[in-house]
Parts: C-alpha cells; structure tokens; sequence
C-alpha cells in the first residue's frame, strides 16, 4: 500500500470532515458549514453528546475504510463507548449510507442542517448508537459488552472480520474483563474473526481511567498473557498517527489471514494468538485546548461536550467558532454542502460500507431453522397425573436434533449448566466449544463444539445477541437465580427490539430465548440464595410486543413452546421449566391446544360442572402440582364445595389485551375466571406480579395470590412450599375461606376441614425434620379419582 504523504494528507482531511460534522452534531441547528459567522441563534437551546472519544474513533473508521478499500474484505464496525454516536453518524453520512436509509437527510446544505439538528434532539437520534443507526448491532448506551456483541457476529461468519472499538473507560467493567477470554472459543476454521482496537485516551466522565495510567509494557504484559499480539500505535501528530494506524491494520489483516490459512491447510494445532491494537490518543483531540484558563483537551474536562454555555457566553462562543473553522469546512465540502469528490473516493462502495453490512441487519441474512417435528418427542400421558416424566431431559432430545439438523446456524450459551439442567442428550451430536489446551479426559470438549459454556452469564448473553443480530439462532440456558445477574442486559435488549421492531429497513430476526431451570421450587441443595423468579419481574415490565413469558406446566407443553420460540422473530421469549422428575398432565394434543389457547380449564381436574365456588388458578409447573393436589383434596374431602382448577401456560394472556397482545378478550377471560367467584392463584413468581397483570380485569381484588415469599433454605421440596404458603394444603384452606364467603351454609365441614389441613402442616414440619424428607403420601401422590380414592 502506498503510504506517501499526499495520501496520507488525504485520509487526514477525510478525518477532519468526520471530525467537524462529529462536533458541528452537538452545537448547530443552523449554518451547518459556517457560512455565516456564528450566532448565538445558530446554537441548540440543549447540548447534548460526549466528545472526548469521537476524533479517535473517526480516526479508526477513516483507516478501516481504507483497509477495506485495498482488501475487499468484509468488516462490521462496533463502537463500545457509550454516547460517541455524532462520530459514527458522521461518516455515516460522508460515506452516503446514512442518505439511502434517511433519504430526507440529503447530501447538500438541507441535508446536512436536518443531520445536525437531529442529533440529540426531540423526535431526532440519540447521543448513542441505537437501532435507528445503519450499520449497527451494538448501543453503547450501558458499558460493557461490545466485545461480547463482536465475537458473537463473528461466530460462524467466517468471511467477515469485525473491528472492535474497546474504550479504556468500559474495560473497567466486569463483562468486559470477561469478554477478552473469547479468544478462547473463536476457531478461524469456521469462525470470523475479531481485532480489538483498545482505545486509551485517559478519560471518563470526570477522572482518568486505570488503563489510562497505565505503562505501555504492562499493557502489552496484559493483553498478551490473555492471548492477544497486541501492537501499540500512540502520539497527538495527525500526520504520524494516520501513517501508524494504516500500518498496524494492514498488519493486523495479515496477520489474521495467515491463521486463517495456517488453520485451513494444517488444521488447528493451538489457540492462534490475534492480532488487537492498542490506539492511545488524547481525550477530546482536536478540541479547544483551554477554555478559561483550564486545560481541556487530553483531560477528562473534553469527554463530555466542552462549551456547553456558548449559546449565553460570548466568549465561549467565540472559541466554539475557532474550534469548528480549525478544520476547515469551507476546504472540505463544496458549494452545495457536499464532501470533496476526491474526498468520497477514499469511501468504500456498496454492500463494503461498514453503515451497509449486511451482517449489520441479520434478518437479511437469516435462514429458518430446519427444525424436528417436536410432537415425535412427547411422553405418552394415558391418564393425567399418574406417570412422570424429566420436562428438559426430554427437551435435551428435540435440542439435539435441532442443532443435529442446523450445524452451522444455531448455538447453546450456557454457563456451564447444560449438564445440570438435563440437557446432555446435545452432547451425542456436538461438545463444547473450547479453542485452548484439552486433556484426554476432558468430557466433551472440541473446538468445533456448539454449546458456548462459560462462568460469565454476561458473556453467554452478549456472544447471543451479537449472534442474533448477524442473522443466526441460539438458546441461553441458566439457572433462574442467576438470570438475574442479566436484568440489565436483558433491559437493554428489549428496548433495542422495541425500536428495532419499528424501522422499516430492518429485518426481523430470531429472538432470544431464555430457558430457565433449576427454579425457585426445586434447589434442594443449593439453598437460599439460589431462591430467586424475580427475572419475571424484570421481562414482564417491558413493551409488550417484545416479551413473551411462558410457564409449561410438564414435558409436552414445554416442548410445544420451545418450538413456537425457536420459530419466533423479534421476541424475548422467557421459558421456565423443572429438570426434576414431575407429573405428566396432558397428553400432546392436548398440549399443543393448550399452548396455543395460552391457558385452559382442566375439566379433569375439576368439579364445577361450569358453577365454581371456587376457581383454583395456576401458573408455573410446581404450582401447577400443588394446585391440583389441592383440588383434589377438596374433591375427597368436600365435594360440596365446587371447585375449577385453570391452568395458565402463556403468563400473559392475564393481561388486557390493551396491554399485551397476548391478551386474551374480556369474554373468554371470564369463560375461565367467571366475573365474580373468588379466585385463588398459585403462581411460579412473586405474587404481586400477577395482580399487576390483572389490573382492569373484571372485579379483580378477588383474585388472591401466593407465590414466592422470601421464605427458602436448603430443604425438601415439600418444605419449600409449605414455608412460602403454596402448598397444597395451605391452598385448600385459602380455598375454603374465600369460598365459605359465598357458601356460608357448608361453614361447619369447612372450618373442620381447615383444622384437618392445618395439623397436615404440623405432621409435615415435623417429619421433615425427623426423617429429612417428605411425607411419603407427599413423594408418591398421583392424580386419581378423588371420590373413590
């Protein structure tokens, strides 16, 4: 490549382009090129941006455009610091792919006013990368995974290289630190590739940064202990800097060629050590050096926009003026507001614009998954509640031939649980993805395994939804306590689908499934901090064409709707399910009609004859079990009193349809819940959840609800709904006192009965203790006939 200085001054003008329409974003709502002297009236009434990173990122994104110009190569841009928006957005709209999306933000001087004062404004884009952004997968908004995100793309993708801007400021973040161990699950032989470019330039909010102040050697000591080659460009000259950055590309480049080729032709003989750059310049470059005495540029004083008040200081105003001329607009754009010729040369064209990748709009690269027919894994169900069946040791079956049938499309991420939640059978077709050392009695370990296991819940997330959205399909599997260490990501997921959902250019993709076992009902051993469903809590207040929760209640309702999930698009689809031996309720095509009413009356499990006393509502498979257990206690011992158990598998069919499309009418509602008998609900979560969900329904401060309660220990399962009052014999007597309120006449037999089922309580707390197990009439309960039982 020719590295003369006329082209190196060229990059440099496109740079400085980048440069003033990244600051001329934060200030201008008119005069977009200066070609009137600044007025106060030209400024926003609102500055709004982070500046500090923005010239070394337009650095990185010029440079790449020309390695891209010289290779072909296929390259997806993502940005890790946060509110740095106005820099991408500008060469967004210097390489023309910001045009073709938003056609009314024109190449002249309209376009170019519309552009910036869009920016950070009502009814415009934010300060950092969303969904509305052309080219990108990645916000920024939160720190922390845009590495994750990087080597998510770059699975399976084995054309394409993505470039990874790592800011020092969000290495500081737990996922991060954790993310630079995917080296350790990237094989060139199938996988793309990924070149970190760690920015350091010393800055946050308000302070330095530890990278920042760190030694040269001792971050390359780092950097190359987890595995990296890493190569250093560093220096505040343009000149120099452009000329170093064009040559550690091209290294790096070749670098990642050469593994790839060495892979290819002699096979994979050990973890390749990648190629990453390390790129320090000064915070806020370019920018005012002083303002009022005080230094600014390469001090966290820049990262933010500095002259926030030009609009009301004259002085500052004046600076502000300086500043933005310092790049000489007048030189780098023509008389109709449009870059250089000479100057757009210099982009590449096409589908190589890193705004126009395709791997940044996945739908566009999704294939559907060749799935199993689910129905041919069902567990035969001759009677309900009489055989019993392990729900994801079943499902572990239908996954393996999911991925048996799609071995280049779909992964498991999971932390290191595949094994505990039951899913072994996955590892008859596939292993675990391990590209580093592997002894010979390792279990399942290869590099080309498909199931992404790694202690990090945050890596797991980030590789999937970085593999989602370059057009692929996966599951996370977690234990439900830990979920919650997601709740954020999660957050973060479902509001960039929410805005996703509404641009038109974007193409749907899969949506993120979540399976979640080892629940709140069932850690005998685990104990008490592994108690936790709050992750309902986190999804079910989120935009309602985004979340999907479902709770199947066995084995053929859990694998009706892990097929629906895996067929979705631009979904969260929230499943939890027991791992442990449980009562199989409905046989297949009962299950598939179930599923796809969202809830239903179980005839079976009831006695109304379409006149209930009481209404037994159930949500969850272990609430589902003692709930009918209740029922059929009260059927044995007080058949006078009617009773209709409804059992709810999609959660939020609860919901007004108003609120969520799922939500069922007001007319089948009351089919299932009458308009006025007291309802008493066992629910999977915490109990306040579905009274939320339930505001608007018919007469609703009759639906009384038990759930979690923040009672648990190391203990029985039994025990750990009887210390949480959802057992079944805590149930029948709510039951019986909600129901005695309009049946006063059997007040007698029931406060009998209440006593009957208060003393079972006593007799279970004590044998518990006694034998440390349940009740045997507890352990060995089925579903029979309860009159003649």
């Amino acid at each position: 490549m020719n590295t003369d200085t006329e082209n190196i001054d060229l990059y440099v003008e496109y740079w400085n382009a980048a440069n003033y329409l990244a600051a001329a974003q934060f200030y201008l709502k008119e005069n977009p090129l200066l070609r009137v002297p600044l007025k106060p009236e030209h400024l926003k009434p609102r500055i709004r941006g982070h500046w500090g990173s923005a010239p070394g990122l337009n650095l990185i994104y010029v440079q790449l455009n020309r390695l891209i110009q010289k290779t072909k190569a296929q390259f997806l841009f993502i940005t890790g610091p946060g509110h740095c928006s106005s820099a991408i957005l500008a060469n967004l709209y210097l390489e023309g792919t910001y045009t073709e999306f938003y056609p009314e933000v024109s190449q002249d001087i309209d376009g170019l006013t519309l552009f910036c004062r869009q920016f950070s404004s009502p009814g415009g884009v934010p300060s950092h990368l969303s969904a509305m952004t052309p080219g990108s997968i990645h916000e920024g908004g939160e720190l922390g995974y845009s590495l994750l995100h990087a080597f998510g793309a770059a699975f399976d993708h084995p054309q394409l290289i993505v470039a990874a801007v790592v800011s020092d400021g969000e290495a500081e973040t737990g996922p991060l630190a954790a993310s630079w161990q995917s080296i350790n699950f990237l094989n060139p032989l199938r996988d793309g590739a990924v070149l970190p470019i760690f920015h350091v330039n010393d800055g946050k909010l308000s302070g330095p940064t530890i990278f920042g102040r760190m030694e040269d050697k001792d971050i390359a000591m780092f950097f190359s202990g987890l595995g990296y080659d890493p190569l250093f460009v560093c220096g505040d000259d343009p000149q120099k800097v452009h000329a170093d950055l064009f040559k550690a590309l091209d290294q790096s480049y070749l670098a990642i060629r050469q593994i790839q080729a060495e892979a290819k032709e002699k096979g994979l003989k050990a973890k390749p050590k990648w190629p990453m750059i390390v790129l320090r310049t000064p915070d806020g470059w370019t920018g005012p050096k002083e303002v009022d005495g005080v230094r600014i540029e390469g001090t966290y004083r820049s990262h933010r926009s500095p002259l926030m008040d030009a609009r009301e200081n004259p002085d500052h105003l004046k600076i502000l003026e300086s500043w933005l001329k310092s790049y000489r607009p007048e030189k780098l754009f023509d008389e109709k507001g449009k870059l250089r010729e000479d100057l757009l040369a210099l982009a590449p064209k096409g589908h190589l614009r890193m705004g126009a990748s395709p791997y940044a709009n996945g739908g566009s690269l999704l294939v559907d998954l060749a799935l199993p027919d689910f129905t041919e894994y069902r567990v035969p169900v001759k009677q309900p509640g009489t055989s019993v069946s392990e729900p994801t040791h079943v499902l572990g079956k239908y996954i393996r031939d999911v991925i048996r049938r799609n071995p280049k499309n779909f992964r498991i991420f999971c932390p290191d649980e595949t094994d505990s939640n039951r899913l072994s059978a996955v590892f008859e077709v596939t292993s675990r993805c391990f590209v580093s050392k592997i002894f010979p009695d390792d279990d399942y370990l290869s590099p080309d395994g498909r199931v992404m296991e790694i202690l990090s819940e945050h890596c797991c997330q980030g590789w999937l939804e970085g593999y989602l959205f370059s057009g692929r399909h996966g599951l996370l599997v977690s234990y439900e306590a830990f979920a919650m260490i997601l709740d954020s990501m999660a957050s973060q997921h479902a509001k960039w689908l929410k805005l996703y959902r509404e641009i038109p250019w974007r193409k749907p993709v899969a949506s993120l499934n979540y399976l979640l076992s080892s629940h709140v009902w069932r850690q005998e051993y685990d104990g008490y901090t592994h108690q936790g469903p709050g992750f309902i809590d986190t999804l079910i207040n989120k935009k309602g064409n985004v979340i999907r929760i479902y709770l199947p209640a066995d084995t053929n309702t859990l694998l009706a709707v892990m097929d629906h999930c895996l067929r979705s698009r631009n979904y969260i689809n929230l499943v939890i399910a027991e791992k442990q031996p449980s009562l199989d309720w409905l046989d297949m095509d009962e299950a598939r009609a179930h599923c796809a009413r969202g809830a239903s009356t179980w005839l079976w499990a009831s006695n109304d004859n379409g006149k209930p006393d009481i209404v037994l509502g159930c949500a969850g498979d272990v609430p589902t079990l003692e709930t009918v257990a209740a029922s059929w206690l009260l059927q044995k011992y007080f058949p006078e009193l009617k009773v209709r158990v409804v059992n709810v598998v999609d959660l939020m069919i609860l919901s007004p349809p108003a609120y969520h499309p799922h939500g069922i009418d007001e007319q089948n509602f009351i089919n299932l819940f009458t308009t006025s008998q007291p309802v008493l609900f066992a629910f999977h979560g915490y109990p306040r959840m579905i009274h939320d969900l339930i505001h608007g329904r018919p007469n609703p401060a009759r639906f009384h609800v038990r759930g979690y309660q923040e009672e648990g220990t190391t203990t029985t399962s039994f025990d750990m709904v009887v210390l949480n009052k959802i057992s079944r014999y805590n149930l029948a007597i709510d039951a019986i006192k909600y129901a005695l309120k309009s049946v006063p006449h059997l007040r007698t037999k029931g406060e009998e009965l209440i006593g009957f089922f208060e003393r079972k309580i006593v007799e279970h707390s004590t044998f518990v203790r006694t034998h440390l197990d349940d009740m045997p009439e507890i352990k060995n309960w089925t579903w029979s006939n309860p009159i003649t039982s």
